[in-house]
């Protein structure tokens, strides 16, 4: 649970999907193996540190949507309210912050894809990260990050504070 006055971001880019098939749409791009082993694990490292969003806003892309289900089958102690957006499919960093901003519950988790993912990650935070990985935000990557707000309506950027970066092991 997130404190009263507070409210948590979990800002995530999809997991690896899969090029096998050339021909497919871009949005319809299913994951491949690394991709759901990775997205798996992300799941089970946000359920071990209690890190379970209560709303999903979510790319309407099929990566997007696989890599929600695999970390939602780690993130068991709740169901979010959850949100498909084709607002999100290749959102800019501005795009992003409007979608966010109409979230209502303290804990929200908001999967999309690069490269806007990536820089509203960095124009989020208070401080800068100085990680590569964070940097080029990888597949699956997943930053944790506070607010001090009492309403996402009331979020600006450059206020948050890193609480935890996830990047998968392989």
């Amino acid at each position: 649970m997130t404190p009263i006055g507070h409210r948590r971001l979990i800002l995530t880019r999809h997991a690896k999907s899969s090029w096998d098939d050339p021909l497919i749409e871009d949005q319809e791009r299913p994951l491949n193996a690394r991709g759901r082993f990775a997205a798996t694990e992300l799941g089970d490292f946000l359920a071990s540190r209690g890190l379970e969003p209560e709303e999903v806003l979510c790319s309407s892309a099929l990566r997007t949507r696989e890599t929600w289900e695999r970390v939602a089958g780690a993130v068991i102690e709740t169901r979010p309210e959850l949100h498909f957006s084709e607002r999100l499919y290749n959102a800019s960093p501005e795009t992003l912050l409007e979608v966010l901003k109409t979230a209502h519950a303290p804990s929200v988790m908001m999967l999309g894809h690069n490269p806007g993912i990536a820089e509203f990650a960095r124009q989020l935070l208070a401080r800068e990260v100085l990680d590569p990985d964070f940097r080029r935000f990888p597949t699956c990557a997943t930053l944790i990050v506070d607010f001090q707000i009492e309403d996402w309506r009331d979020l600006e950027l450059g206020q948050g504070a890193m609480l935890d970066f996830f990047t998968p092991t392989r």
